[in-house]
């Protein structure tokens, strides 16, 4: 018997109204661009392959209000039942920890989609969410700061042939003990591979084995060690993406040996700063934990949105938190930040794989 869930959506949805909610209204009741349709019908019916008799956890906040009621409009046609919260109605921004009405519906739901603007040191309350999400293996959407250009864009992609592609450069890497990526703008690093440590496939197609980011479209491991130059000249990610957005114009350059951070350097100082800051918040913050290559090759071009951007294709990387439950990293930090580049050529050992970010490998 299906969850009548659907039916408390309104007590859910203003214990402490937002702005965009009066009394007496849900989230059914928010109108939202037609626009956003084709992107939340491949989040529901593509990406996370919802059941009408599954129930579904949505999070959301004001912010993202309209985004969320396109995807509720989905779940809707589907028949499935859902809860939808909004941050705001729940507790003060920045969130100090995940809110427990949410934490308690994620261990009753099935699939869970997460569609929010990141604020400052919130990753600790995304990091109990996803705890839950881990243990439960709930088919989990991680949708930070997804936006129109995003709907628009990446949520469009086909997914179906971005996991195709996806599939073989995993199978590619998973034999290999090195990959190496350069640019014309000068990165140049080699990341040695720990045999031990798992690539995941997050293409888009979500299973209960991995949540995924959506827009999907990369695969990724911890690596063993990472060595040279990365210059950052798409987006560094966490809160800082939308502080500084696209980093063409006044790219940060950074340094690694033995898969620490050693050097940061950028004409925009504060950029600099900020993220030599963030990467030092705690032991392990300054350290390698990502090692991932974009596959979604229905991006054009960064825009300046982590989200997306860390799936355009060529190879983005990550300080700390190296996501061990997933990889089999056997260490942690309480901090992950991603850092993105543009058209990288890339070998897995002795072939080249990509040249001036395009793939030589067929979906």
């Amino acid at each position: 018997m299906r969850n009548p869930v659907r039916t408390s959506q309104e007590e859910v949805d203003f214990p402490a109204l937002s702005h965009k909610l009066r009394p007496g209204r849900g989230i059914r009741d928010i109108s939202f661009d037609p626009e956003y349709l084709p992107g939340a019908h491949n989040a529901v019916h593509v990406c996370l392959r919802i059941q009408p008799e599954e129930k579904v956890c949505v999070i959301t906040d004001e912010v993202t209000l309209e985004i969320a009621a396109a995807i509720a409009s989905e779940l809707e046609k589907l028949g499935a039942p859902y809860h939808t919260w909004v941050l705001e109605n729940l507790a003060e921004r920045p969130l100090q920890a995940l809110p427990k009405p949410i934490a308690d519906d994620l261990e009753t739901s099935q699939v869970s989609i997460f569609a929010v603007q990141a604020q400052p040191n919130e990753l600790r309350s995304r990091m109990q969410m996803t705890d839950i999400v881990n243990r439960r293996r709930i088919r989990h959407a991680h949708m930070v700061n997804i936006n129109r250009q995003i709907m628009l864009e990446g949520m469009r992609a086909d997914f179906n042939k971005v996991d195709r592609l996806s599939a073989k450069v995993v199978a590619m890497v998973r034999k290999a003990k090195r990959v190496r990526a350069k640019t014309a703008a000068g990165t140049d690093l080699m990341a040695d591979l720990n045999p031990n440590y798992r690539w995941l496939k997050t293409s888009g197609i979500i299973t209960p084995e991995k949540w995924g980011n959506l827009p999907g479209g990369e695969i990724f491991t911890t690596p063993g060690e990472v060595n040279g130059t990365f210059v950052i000249d798409g987006v560094v990610g966490d809160y800082l993406c939308a502080k500084f957005g696209n980093l063409e114009e006044t790219p940060l350059t950074v340094r690694m040996k033995n898969n620490r951070l050693t050097e940061a350097h950028s004409d925009n100082r504060e950029l600099e700063n900020d993220f030599w800051k963030y990467t030092h918040t705690d032991e392990n913050s300054d350290r390698v934990g990502e090692f991932a290559i974009g596959t979604n090759i229905d991006l054009k071009d960064v825009i300046g949105q982590i989200l997306q951007d860390e799936k355009y294709p060529g190879v983005h990387i990550a300080f700390g938190n190296p996501y061990g439950a997933h990889t089999g990293a056997e260490w942690d930090s309480t901090t992950h930040i991603d850092v993105v580049g543009r058209k990288f050529n890339i070998w897995v050992d002795d072939d080249q794989i990509m040249q001036d970010g395009k793939f030589l490998v067929e979906a």
